[in-house]
C-alpha cells in the first residue's frame, strides 16, 4: 500500500516521557493511546530523574498491558533490562543507548541520534532507526542522504536504515493556524531542538510534505504536554494522515522490526550502539 506521494507508508513514534511521574499506569493509559493509532514505537527517556526505576522496567509493566506497539527505553545500563523487555514484548522492544560497546544479546531493532556529525557513521554502520533533529526539509534531507551514502560504504543496504526527523510538538493552540516559522513554513529553531507549535491539521500538512520529498521516512514526535499533545497527535493527527492513505489503520505484524518494514535479524551480536 502506497500513499498519495508514492513513497509508501510514514513510520511514526512519540515520546511518552513525563517528568517526575514514576506511576506505570500513567505510562500504561499513553502508551495505549498511541499503540490506538497505529505508531510504530514509543519512547521512555531515562533522563528524566527516574529516583525508583529504570524506563526499561517500567517498559516491562507496560508491555503486558499492549499487544502490538514497539517499546524503545532511552537507557545507559547495561543491555539485560532492554533483553527481558523484548522477551516479556513478545518482540516489541528496542534499545537506544548511550553504550558504545558491542553487547552479546539480541536487540531486534537499535535506535541512534545521528543529530551530530559525529554520531552519523557509526548510526549508518550500526542503528536500524536513526533520530535526526531537523528544522527543515531540506536539513533533514541532506541528513538522510549522507546516512543511507554511509550506509552504503559499510555494504548495508541503504533501505535497511529507518531515518526519522525527531521533532518537538506543542499542540495547544488546537485547531488554529501553526505560528509564523512553525506549521508551513516549517519548525522553530528553539535550544531544546526544532519546535512545531500549532494545530493537529497543520502539523499532518507538514508531516505528509516532508515525507513527500523524500526528506524523511517518518516522525518521533516530542510532546510538550504528554496527555494533551499525544490525543491530539492521535485524534487528530494521525487520523488525517490514514484518511489520506499515508499512514497504516493496523498492525500487519506483532513484532518491531516487522513495523519498520526490516528483516529479522539474523544474529545475537549487537556491533555497536551510539547516540
Amino acid at each position: 500500500m502506497t500513499g498519495s506521494y508514492g513513497r509508501g507508508l510514514l513510520h511514526l513514534a512519540a515520546a511518552v516521557d513525563q517528568v517526575g511521574v514514576f506511576d506505570a499506569e500513567r505510562y500504561v493509559e499513553l502508551v495505549r493511546l498511541a499503540e490506538s493509532g497505529g505508531l510504530d514505537f514509543v519512547t521512555l527517556d531515562g533522563r528524566f530523574g527516574w529516583a525508583e526505576s529504570d524506563p526499561g522496567t517500567v517498559l516491562s509493566r507496560v508491555a503486558p498491558a499492549t499487544r502490538r506497539i514497539g517499546l524503545v527505553p532511552v537507557v545507559a545500563a547495561p543491555p539485560e533490562a532492554v533483553a527481558h523487555l523484548d522477551r516479556v514484548s513478545g518482540g516489541r522492544a528496542g534499545w537506544w543507548s548511550e553504550e558504545p560497546g558491542p553487547a552479546e544479546v539480541l536487540f531486534p531493532v537499535r535506535v541512534a541520534d545521528a543529530t551530530e556529525e559525529a554520531a552519523r557513521r557509526p548510526a549508518a554502520r550500526y542503528a536500524d532507526v536513526a533520530l535526526v533533529r531537523a528544522a527543515s526539509s531540506a536539513q533533514a534531507a541532506l541528513v538522510r542522504d549522507e546516512l543511507r551514502s554511509q550506509a552504503r560504504e559499510f555494504g548495508r543496504d541503504p533501505e535497511t536504515l529507518r531515518v526519522l526527523v525527531s521533532l518537538m510538538v506543542d499542540l495547544g493552540d488546537g485547531e488554529r493556524a501553526a505560528e509564523p516559522g512553525h506549521g508551513g513554513g516549517g519548525p522553530r529553531q528553539t535550544v531544546q531542538g526544532p519546535l512545531y507549535r500549532g494545530g493537529p491539521v497543520d502539523l499532518a500538512e507538514l508531516i505528509a510534505s516532508w515525507h513527500g520529498e523524500g526528506a524523511t521516512d517518518g516522525f518521533h514526535l516530542v510532546p510538550a504536554e504528554p496527555r494533551r499533545d499525544l490525543e491530539r497527535l492521535v485524534n487528530g493527527t494521525v487520523a488525517l494522515l490514514q484518511h489520506r492513505g499515508l499512514f497504516r489503520t493496523f498492525y500487519p505484524g506483532s513484532t518491531l522490526r516487522e513495523h519498520l518494514g526490516l528483516a529479522r535479524s539474523m544474529t545475537n551480536e549487537v556491533k555497536g550502539l551510539f547516540i
